[in-house]
């Protein structure tokens, strides 16, 4: 994993404010949590508190709810399944992209530091923009494109072999810790689509179903879309699903290669 950048408004204060535990806790884990308000104007902090365990669920979310609940109700975040599904409670875990619901805070030697997904504006404390993130993923027309009218009385329909094409694509859940995870995708943000939206991309033009590859084909073929990723990896080894971006990427090259001869 390359070495974590710290979110674009960062001139961070190790020193905020400290939380203690309640006497007569338990076990307790520190938490240190990057903090920002833009309405203050102060520049961010690290706030840290000492969390009672043996009351706390499991997870990194339900320390994060526990201190919001109990000790800091400004802390804010998003998060919304608990159960690794929507993907909204992505950030930045002991220096790793990934989802704070899923994440056990047993598996975290040492004080458990979280940020906000790095390389994105903050728009406040653990919610990063991701205006530009949805743009791109958008910009790649995610919806199936058919020259011919869907079946009256029944689905499209697909061989098992075809089916089996967008297995590891069609499950992203638009998180965005692999593309925030990417070099790549911090140098040019502006112009590359990022691993999320190439993995999307890939899905729609493996699709049997799906009429416009060669249209698909056409809009990747751009010096900066698709051709900034250099096989760095960090996506597939963040994405909290287990796909693999990367993957779909070369693929992606591949075909447009096969397309030339």
């Amino acid at each position: 994993m390359a070495e974590f950048k710290l979110p674009t408004n960062s001139i961070v204060r190790q020193n905020g404010k400290h939380f203690a535990a309640p006497a007569g806790s338990g076990t307790t884990r520190r938490f240190k949590i990057y903090r920002y308000d833009p309405d203050s104007g102060e520049n961010p902090r690290i706030d840290s508190f000492d969390i009672d365990i043996d009351s706390c669920g499991p997870m990194v979310l339900d320390a994060i709810i526990k201190i919001k609940s109990e000790m800091d109700s400004t802390l804010t975040f998003r998060r919304s399944c608990r159960e690794g599904i929507c993907g909204s409670c992505a950030m930045n875990i002991d220096g790793t992209n990934g989802l704070a619901c899923t994440t056990a805070i047993a598996d975290i030697e040492g004080d458990v530091t979280i940020y906000p997904l790095p390389h994105q504006p903050v728009i406040k404390d653990l919610v990063s923009d991701l205006t530009n993130f949805y743009a791109q993923y958008a910009s790649i027309e995610p919806w199936l494109k058919s020259d011919t009218p869907a079946p009256p009385d029944r689905e499209r329909l697909q061989s098992p072999e075809d089916r089996d094409l967008i297995d590891g694509a069609y499950e992203c859940i638009l998180c965005a810790c692999c593309s925030t995870s990417c070099p790549s995708y911090w140098w040019n943000p502006d112009r590359y689509l990022g691993p999320a939206a190439l993995l999307a991309s890939y899905r729609w033009l493996v699709d049997s179903r799906d009429d416009a590859t060669g249209e698909r084909l056409d809009d990747l073929e751009d010096p900066f879309k698709l051709y900034r990723c250099h096989t760095i990896m960090n996506c597939t080894q963040a994405c909290p699903k287990g796909l693999n971006p990367a993957r779909a990427i070369a693929e992606t090259k591949k075909m447009l290669v096969k397309r030339r001869l």
